[in-house]
């Protein structure tokens, strides 16, 4: 089995900037009353009720942070899989991010990436 090796701090960038975006996209696309913002790196999602759920780049780090009413959630990039993924646990951002925008909203949100 080959070892993957860690991201260079440019592949992360290029990584959290098409996510960001597809993110964007697919919220556009699905008719949900969410807004977003991006403001030097960090995408704020706001939902009707005023909540937000704000995803955050830990570039030291390498990860991507969410923050939710339902807790703060770091994320490590898995190349083998090609997702990010909580650390500790395996669920993948998307899923996470469906989830806290379901309870947040009061909607069912899946979103697809």
């Amino acid at each position: 089995m080959k070892e993957s090796l860690p991201l260079t701090e440019s592949q992360y960038n290029e990584l959290l900037d098409g996510l960001m975006l597809a993110i964007e996209d697919a919220i556009d696309d699905s008719g949900l009353d969410i807004d977003y913002e991006t403001s030097a790196g960090i995408l704020t999602l706001t939902c009707e009720d005023n909540s937000k759920i704000i995803l955050s780049r830990q570039t030291p780090l390498l990860q991507l942070w969410v923050a939710a009413r339902s807790g703060g959630f770091h994320f490590d990039y898995n190349d083998e899989q090609g997702d990010w993924l909580l650390d500790g646990r395996g669920e993948s951002f998307i899923s996470l991010l469906n989830r806290c925008l379901t309870e947040q909203s009061g909607e069912t949100v899946q979103l697809v990436i």
